[in-house]
Order: structure tokens, then C-alpha cells, then sequence
């Protein structure tokens, strides 16, 4: 199956459940987003890295430089406590919607 692209409105959702599990840089943190979910979901460097400078300027993570295993400087991204709480509110407000959905798509 093609990837395909993130709907919309779930980037800082599945951003922040990533960075949760552990701190990644960014070509990493849309390698492992593509790898759970099957090769099926595409993270964009032109969406994600204005995604991840919004979190840093919110308080959900910090970042800092350092080496990536080919030994190239790469930026960080941690998940901080208003991150994690971030995190319960975007999930809450996904499966809300979800539901939402799943129950017009059952009934119409």
C-alpha cells in the first residue's frame, strides 16, 4: 500500500506520543511515526519541522544538539511535563473525535 499523508490535525498528537517513548531528532521521530504505523502514515519535513518549533515555543519539548549515529549534528526534541499533559489533552480530543466520526459513519 502507498503511504500516505497525516490527517489532519494529528501531527503534534502523534509528535508528542512518539517523543514520549523516548528523545529523537527529527528525521528519526518521522521515521519511527512511519515505522508504527505499518510504512502507512508520511511525516513531511515541511509540516513537521514548523510542528516541532511550535511545540518548543509552547513549552511541550526541549531541544538540544548533539551527534546522530552517522556522527552529523542533529536537534533533540524531549517531551517536558506541560508536553505530557499536552499529550492526554490532544489524545482525549482525537478519540473524541474519533467516536464522532465512527458513529456518523455507522449511522447515515
Amino acid at each position: 500500500m502507498p503511504k500516505t499523508d497525516l490527517v489532519p490535525g494529528t501531527l503534534i498528537l502523534l509528535v508528542l506520543r512518539v517523543l514520549e517513548s523516548e528523545p529523537l531528532h527529527g528525521y528519526a521521530i518521522a521515521q519511527r511515526i512511519s515505522q508504527l504505523s505499518g510504512e502507512m502514515l508520511r511525516v513531511e519535513e515541511g509540516s513537521l519541522y514548523p510542528a516541532l518549533h511550535k511545540m518548543l515555543r509552547k513549552g511541550w519539548v526541549r531541544a538540544e544538539w548533539g551527534m546522530s549515529d552517522t556522527n552529523r549534528r542533529v536537534r533533540s526534541y524531549r517531551l517536558t511535563p506541560a508536553g505530557r499533559t499536552q499529550l492526554a489533552s490532544e489524545r482525549n480530543r482525537y478519540e473524541h473525535a474519533n467516536r464522532a466520526i465512527q458513529a456518523v459513519l455507522k449511522l447515515a
